[in-house]
């Protein structure tokens, strides 16, 4: 029997362009698409594939996602699964697929992972570890949560995704400068959070039924909040090939426990998190979604998996194989130096000379490209090894290679 799925994607970006692919060529699956891009900009394999498409003006409305869904419903018979791979598409997806009546992700679920400052209130309360936090409508309250915690504070919106508009404020001087740039008010309170000073590590999962069944840990190089801070810093991320030992039984059981209090049933969650300098562990956010950054490439590398294919036939089918963790993988994200457009990239033939054997994707930047305006920055290259040792050396050998100047 044929299964009508949705698939929401606002843009035909990289990332959404391959968990499209993979999930047209589920079997018995017939798979529409809900976009503001026209059809025309899909991949022509895609195209050929999808049974349907329907284009809206705004994709994060749900009334406008409720609309799309039942004009290609009445098309192609009721959807079985409505999914998205973006993190501002939860919420409002999750809102239609109750009133359309169709399993996933419920709202309030939705919500404890999209709403920072209410998903630390549920971790809280589910006595799970996590730096103190506040929602600031006004300077008397940014004022009396610093005076709680302490400078430095972590200052974000309540919504946000892969650190758009965090700041760190290290003294009174650069609060006051915060609070003339982006007065907070009551309609639109910013979540402050305590500092947490220590290494930062992602811990994905997948949950069918409420049960976990697979998860993976990886070490950022440094952390994204430095990368944000510093855009001059070429940064990695490494997948040690073996994540077994006692020093990880923290996260897990932090992890794990986290999910099932945010109301995750079935999916696949990124989760970052802290291990400080004492030893105990802190969470910092959730998503109910694949990753972002190339963590999926790596996911995907490391395992010997097509985590782009895994995860919609996980959300259609609800059955995931757990795969064997094969390599370490990393990724070095190549970022320019300087103001203005890329003039040159130098160090590409060395890298190649020294580590082309285990590269096994890149993307780097061409001259004339503007600037990404992304911690993810203007390329990456990843490689993969059985010996995780062997790729550390790789990264920071690459980041202290690779060179691209801005004019």
């Amino acid at each position: 029997m044929t299964r009508h799925v949705l698939f929401a994607a606002p843009f035909f970006m990289d990332a959404t362009v391959r968990f499209l692919r993979g999930a047209c060529q589920l079997p018995d699956v017939a798979l529409a698409v809900v976009s503001q891009d026209p059809a025309e900009h899909l991949p022509d394999d895609i195209r050929a594939r999808i049974a349907g498409h329907w284009r809206v003006a705004d994709a994060l409305d749900p009334g406008q996602l409720i609309e799309a869904a039942q004009q290609l419903e009445a098309r192609l018979g009721k959807a079985v699964c409505y999914l998205a791979a973006l993190e501002q598409l939860q919420v409002p997806l999750a809102v239609a697929r109750e009133a359309l009546g169709i399993d996933g992700l419920s709202s309030t679920a939705a919500r404890n992972f999209r709403d920072k400052s209410r998903m630390k209130d549920v971790l809280r309360g589910a006595g799970v570890p996590c730096a103190r936090h506040a929602l600031v409508g006004d300077r008397a309250a940014a004022e009396a949560f610093i005076e709680r915690v302490g400078f430095p504070v972590v200052v974000k919106p309540p919504a946000g995704a892969g650190g758009k508009g965090t700041f760190r404020l290290d003294q009174p001087a650069d609060l006051g400068a915060w609070l003339q740039r982006y007065p907070p008010n009551p309609g639109h309170p910013t979540l402050f959070e305590e500092f947490v000073r220590g290494t930062e590590h992602s811990f994905d999962s997948v949950f069918i039924d409420g049960r976990p069944v697979w998860h993976s840990i990886s070490r950022y190089m440094p952390s994204p909040l430095e990368v944000l801070e510093n855009d001059w810093i070429q940064w990695c991320v490494m997948l040690p090939r073996d994540i077994s030992g006692a020093e990880f039984d923290p996260i897990r059981e932090a992890g794990f426990a986290a999910i099932e209090a945010l109301g995750l049933q079935t999916g696949l969650s990124h989760m970052e998190w802290f291990r400080l300098a004492s030893g105990n562990i802190a969470i910092s956010e959730v998503g109910a979604r694949p990753p972002g950054a190339q963590f999926s490439s790596l996911l995907s590398y490391a395992h010997d998996i097509d985590l782009y294919k895994a995860w919609p036939q996980l959300m259609v089918f609800g059955e995931f194989d757990p795969p064997e963790r094969r390599y370490a993988a990393g990724a070095a994200y190549i970022r320019g130096q300087g103001q203005g457009r890329i003039r040159s990239i130098s160090g590409v033939d060395e890298v190649q000379r020294r580590f082309g054997s285990i590269v096994v994707e890149a993307k780097l930047p061409h001259e004339g490209q503007p600037p990404s305006d992304s911690y993810e920055g203007d390329g990456y290259i990843i490689v993969r090894h059985p010996d995780t040792e062997v790729v550390q050396d790789a990264l920071q050998q690459i980041v202290g290679t690779i060179r691209v100047e801005l004019r």
